[in-house]
């Protein structure tokens, strides 16, 4: 079993305070106008908002490797039904968050698996803006929106 050593917080040169040591990264899925989404539960870092499934990076995984772990643990997804498209990077200096933007297939399924998720849904990409949305993926979700719409045109 590989160590995993990105657990712990960081403070980034924005002065704020992160998850990852080696920084975090998240999957959005992308499927028939919906993205995957989590409503985190009440009690972890930022409780109760919408976001999507992510976490901090090992230091030996890559972006993609990381994103996809997190999304396993937090919503059991078979990665094999989910296409890597582009990534989205929030470059806080010395830390950053990834967004892994894929692809889900129609036999795409995802679930709550532990207790860092209230819910897990299909959300359309149109109303993602009417969700209580994690702060961080909020203030970043107006740019990765357009990404979205650049790779599906």
């Amino acid at each position: 079993m590989v160590a995993r050593d990105g657990d712990g917080w960081i403070d980034c040169d924005c002065g704020n305070r992160h998850w990852g040591k080696n920084g975090a990264a998240g999957l959005l899925i992308i499927r028939d106008g919906s993205v995957l989404m989590q409503h985190r539960a009440p009690w972890v870092h930022n409780g109760d908002t919408w976001g999507i499934p992510g976490g901090a990076r090992d230091s030996h995984e890559s972006v993609t490797e990381g994103a996809i772990r997190e999304a396993i643990e937090e919503t059991g997804i078979d990665p094999h039904y989910v296409t890597p498209l582009s990534i989205f990077e929030d470059d806080h200096g010395n830390w950053r968050y990834d967004t892994v933007i894929a692809q889900g297939s129609a036999e795409l399924v995802a679930h709550e698996v532990n207790d860092e998720s209230h819910e897990v849904r299909w959300i359309a990409i149109d109303e993602v803006d009417s969700q209580l949305l994690h702060p961080s993926f909020g203030a970043t979700w107006p740019d990765v929106r357009k990404l979205i719409a650049t790779l599906l045109s």
